[in-house]
């Protein structure tokens, strides 16, 4: 299984906060732009926790069983490979959501605050931001939690791998 790459999460970032920018322009000159739902940043936010809590288990579970602690409890690999998964998805869909919304909070910044809509509208995008970086550091902390350790001479060994 191949790592995230962050070039790959911030190209994706810029590309998508560069076209809904530009989009943000091309709607608002056509007539009233569409808001930034109140559940975005919610949603990202509870991918992050459940990515976090996850990451936090694996963790605790691994070092359990590296100790050798009688009550430990092992990480079914099939399962640490499924969240890893999970969590790259979760990374390149928040690093496009967080572009979207970007794009959008920038074009709100510039275009003056001095409604109250358009105040709370750039408001729910920067949160939605944030919320789409925490996706992405939890999403890299599971991933880095369930890497195999690198094994000493067999080929490519853990390089790729998870646990």
């Amino acid at each position: 299984m191949k790592q995230l790459h962050i070039k790959v999460l911030v190209g994706l970032f810029l590309a998508a906060g560069v076209l809904a920018w530009g989009g943000a322009r091309l709607w608002d000159s056509l007539g009233t732009l569409p808001s930034v739902p109140v559940a975005a940043p919610v949603v990202l936010a509870l991918i992050a926790a459940v990515l976090a809590a996850t990451a936090f288990s694996f963790r605790a579970r691994l070092r359990a069983q590296r100790e050798r602690r009688p009550d430990a409890r092992g990480v079914d690999p099939l399962v640490a490979a499924r969240a890893v998964v999970f969590g790259q998805a979760s990374a390149l869909v928040a690093s496009l959501a967080a572009g979207l919304y970007g794009g959008v909070g920038v074009f709100l910044l510039t275009t003056g605050l001095d409604v109250a809509p358009r105040r709370d509208q750039t408001i729910y995008a920067g949160l939605s931001v944030v919320a789409g970086a925490a996706v992405v550091v939890a999403a890299i902390f599971l991933e880095r939690v369930c890497k195999l350790p690198e094994d000493g001479g067999n080929g490519n060994g853990g390089a790729d791998a998870t646990v």
